[in-house]
């Protein structure tokens, strides 16, 4: 059931219809709401207006039936997700590993120039920062307002939409992912609940809350399902911190919760500089976590606290630190019991919101004399640390050359030293590189398996941290406001692309741009790399070299990760747009002169090679 300002259509399994007694109730009393009901009826499959349909007594010529590709639509098991077939794109970064990386080959750095648009679908409008998934011939996409809708992968037809009903007062968030298992579709919802939906119908099996806005939690991320759990992480500023909770993928009832602050009594709980547990906020999960079927760990990256106030200088008491666990780290849990395995964490007492919060790869390499598998993430600094998947063993660290504040790493634990002086929060104004935003934000970075490369997108900026009075708002409780500047030696380009083999730290190539980046990254056996920036352009790079082959521009600015699948023998590239999404927000006043659309345009792009 969808509500356009108060007025209620009757959503079946695969259209909306009103009567047209209905609908001509409410052109007479409610002209503007007819107009707009009028305007969907083609795309939603809305009853025609009374007096447009045939008579009884003429017979229609017949049409072909539609193919649907949900009849087909197979289950998707654990081991489906750890090693996904080459035409399926099944989680946020296709598979379990977060690599972004496509075997398909089929466009390729020889015929990328011959990209045009296949289909596109306009999506319920506003920002958009999710990554479509594609099973079995079926594409799933997630919009704003809390909806879902499935289409047909080669045709853009529409099959379903489930449309959340929020509670009166709540207001949509974006969510940058959904997640695909057994025969269900999981769902993170604005009011803080997960939501099973049975992927052939969009009908509702199970719905439970995980926790409330009135608490303080909130949802932006998306599902990780591993071993029949539903992992979750909640944002905000809830008392206490956020969580991770696991949910019976089956039934959803909670099966665990791992506090991700630790609690005073507890291994870490005495990292916090004394402060209560009930003024210990933060450390979100902005994003989905990443799961290794060997090892049957599931990895969460919590971020930092806005409380920085009381952790800024040691409390100077025996036994207790202010490092802030487990802000800034990666937690390593056991998805059966939501047992903490091991942590490490990137950066304590993160002084300045670099958050160590995205994207957890699990990669193979050379490591302690033999090959092993790896977790690699980066926090906005644009240095990237590898541990061991395993021990959570501190491997070695790629500094991207963007920050200012990490002076130096040790070699053997990984511990990031700092300038002291760049500290926010004794009244002095602070340069610091790079601005809150991030060099590298949550837009996620694509894995090369065959060549070692990661690529990375980035955006070249710094900011001046301000004091501010105690009446002013702020963005730190240290009583700080950042405000954005170039870098000192900037010539005006701000969007960059980088490709750094993660075994050598070499750095195969970058390209640079004017107009920052805005998308993740997606990667292939074509040799081709996808990205997308704030001028609304999507480009394909040769991902040897950094040449960039092929661009068109979108209707509205690209805020997610591309992907690529095949359907009925083709191979696609999928981009959602809708600008408003955190990264296209925070750069726009370094290029004035982008203009983009001042009224969002929501919508899915799909490109092919030209026949």
């Amino acid at each position: 059931m969808t509500r356009i300002a108060g007025i209620e259509i009757v959503q079946a399994a695969t259209f909306q219809r009103v009567s047209s007694g209905n609908l001509l109730l409410i052109c007479g009393k409610l002209w503007v709401f007819a107009l707009l009901l009028c305007a969907l009826a083609p795309s939603t499959g809305a009853q025609p207006v009374a007096g447009n349909s045939p008579p009884a007594d003429v017979a229609l010529t017949s049409f072909p039936r539609r193919t649907n590709p949900l009849d087909k639509i197979t289950p998707v098991t654990d081991t489906l997700l750890a090693y996904v077939p080459d035409r399926d794109w099944l989680t946020w970064r296709r598979g379990h590993d977060a690599a972004g990386y496509s075997p398909l080959a089929t466009i390729n750095t020889d015929n990328v120039r011959h990209l045009r648009s296949a289909w596109t679908w306009s999506l319920p409008n506003g920002p958009n920062e999710g990554t479509p998934l594609v099973h079995d011939g079926v594409l799933f996409v997630h919009a704003f307002g809390d909806k879902v809708q499935a289409l047909d992968a080669a045709t853009g037809d529409f099959l379903w939409q489930y449309s959340r009903q929020l509670p009166s007062g709540e207001a949509p968030s974006v969510k940058r992912a959904i997640a695909i298992y057994g025969d269900r579709l999981y769902v993170a919802t604005s009011d803080v609940h997960i939501v099973a939906l049975d992927v052939r119908t969009g009908h509702v099996v199970w719905d439970q809350a995980i926790g409330s806005r009135k608490e303080g939690f909130g949802v932006t991320g998306g599902p990780l399902v591993a071993r029949g759990k539903v992992m979750l992480g909640t944002i905000g500023r809830a008392a206490g911190g956020n969580v991770i909770v696991a949910l019976d993928a089956a039934t959803g009832k909670e099966a665990w919760r791992f506090h991700v602050i630790a609690r005073p009594g507890e291994p870490g709980g005495n990292s916090w500089n004394g402060v209560p547990l009930d003024k210990r906020t933060g450390a979100s999960v902005w994003i989905p976590g990443s799961y290794d079927l060997e090892l049957n760990l599931a990895f969460f990256g919590p971020a930092q606290t806005y409380d920085t106030a009381p952790l800024r200088d040691p409390s100077g008491e025996r036994g207790v630190t202010n490092d802030a666990l487990y802000t800034d780290s990666t937690v390593a849990l056991d998805p059966d019991t939501g047992k903490l395995v091991w942590y490490f964490q990137h950066q304590n007492n993160d002084q300045w919101d670099f958050d160590w919060a995205f994207e957890r790869q699990i990669i193979k390499l050379p490591l302690f004399g033999e090959n092993r598998t790896v977790v690699v993430t980066g926090g906005k600094q644009a240095i990237f640390d590898t541990l061991d998947a395993a021990s959570g063993i501190y491997a070695s660290s790629i500094d991207l050359g963007l920050q200012n504040v990490v002076t130096s790493i040790d070699p053997k634990t990984g511990a990031k030293n700092i300038d002291r002086k760049l500290v926010p929060g004794d009244g002095e104004t602070k340069f610091i590189c790079p601005h809150a935003g991030g060099a590298r934000s949550w837009l996620p970075t694509s894995y090369d398996p065959a060549t070692k490369l990661i690529y990375i997108p980035l955006v070249e900026s710094c900011m001046d941290v301000l004091p501010v009075a105690a009446s002013e708002s702020s963005n730190l409780t240290t009583g700080v406001r950042w405000r954005l500047r170039p870098r000192p030696d900037s010539d005006g380009k701000y969007g960059r692309l980088e490709a750094i083999n993660i075994q050598t730290g070499q750095i195969a190539w970058i390209a640079r741009q004017r107009a920052p980046q805005t998308t993740g990254v997606l990667a292939t056996a074509g040799g081709v790399v996808f990205a997308g920036a704030l001028d609304r352009m999507f480009g394909a790079y040769d991902s040897a070299t950094g040449t960039l082959l092929w661009k068109t521009r979108l209707n509205d600015v690209p805020n997610s990760s591309p992907i690529t699948y095949t359907a009925n023998g083709k191979q696609y590239v999928a981009v959602t747009v809708g600008n408003g999404g955190a990264q296209a927000m925070t750069f726009p006043p370094l290029v004035p002169e982008i203009q983009n659309p001042p009224e969002p345009g929501a919508a899915i792009w799909v490109f092919e090679l030209a026949d």
